[in-house]
């Protein structure tokens, strides 16, 4: 997102590294068994949340809530987890893509992968399988706290997704996340120069405190 700060120093970390962070302050951010429908996918953004529920009977709709999700911003969606209806597919990928959305989270699954995958659009989920969440799933809130993975995400939170998987950093706690998770980046490259320098591992590893980097600092 341009002219976010932190959302452009997220985007300069991978997942690795800040999920250390996290470990290290004690945060749960790590969005379990979510990733990316192509190992290039990447994105920071900060997030627009959904959540999702059964149809009822007679059944309401997923809405247009993409005409909404302003540029630079990450669709997160609840799906409740559910394997058995897609909750996203080619017309909504379509217009995110056009629209310049960051990517998509899914606590779900969705379906024609290809698209993403030619548009480069980023859609991180459980899987994905071709049935249709039509008639079976429904938009139950806009723009509040969701669970993904196991994580609890709230609407303006920063979402790192790449290859490792996908992760939410807490407003509330952004500043000191990204602060820890760049320590730990500069200590790991001050760790690989040594080493490239002839130092050894065992050394390099005492001389910057590798063994303590994601020990999880107590009040």
């Amino acid at each position: 997102m341009a002219g976010d700060t932190n959302v452009e120093r997220a985007s300069r970390l991978d997942t690795a590294t800040i999920s250390d962070a996290l470990d290290k302050l004690g945060i749960a951010g790590q969005c379990y068994q979510i990733t990316g429908r192509d190992p290039s996918f990447a994105f920071a953004g900060r997030a627009y949340t959904m959540l999702c529920g059964a149809a009822a009977n007679p059944p309401g709709t997923v809405g247009d809530f993409i005409d909404d999700v302003p540029e630079g911003h990450v669709m997160v969606i609840d799906n409740r987890g559910r394997d058995d209806a897609t909750i996203w597919g080619d017309i909504l990928t379509e217009i995110a893509h056009r629209r310049k959305l960051a990517g998509t989270v899914i606590n779900g699954i969705n379906r024609d992968v290809a698209l993403c995958r030619q548009l480069g659009y980023p859609v991180f989920s459980r899987g994905n399988w071709m049935r249709t969440g039509k008639d079976r799933v429904q938009v139950e809130q806009m723009n509040c706290p969701v669970d993904i993975g196991g994580a609890r995400v709230c609407p303006g939170d920063i979402m790192r997704a790449d290859a490792d998987g996908v992760l939410v950093i807490p407003q509330e706690h952004e500043e000191r996340v990204l602060a820890e998770a760049e320590r730990i980046h500069e200590a790991e490259e001050s760790i690989r120069m040594a080493v490239r320098g002839g130092m050894s591992l065992v050394e390099a590893r005492r001389q910057f405190n590798y063994h303590h980097l994601q020990t999880r600092q107590h009040d």
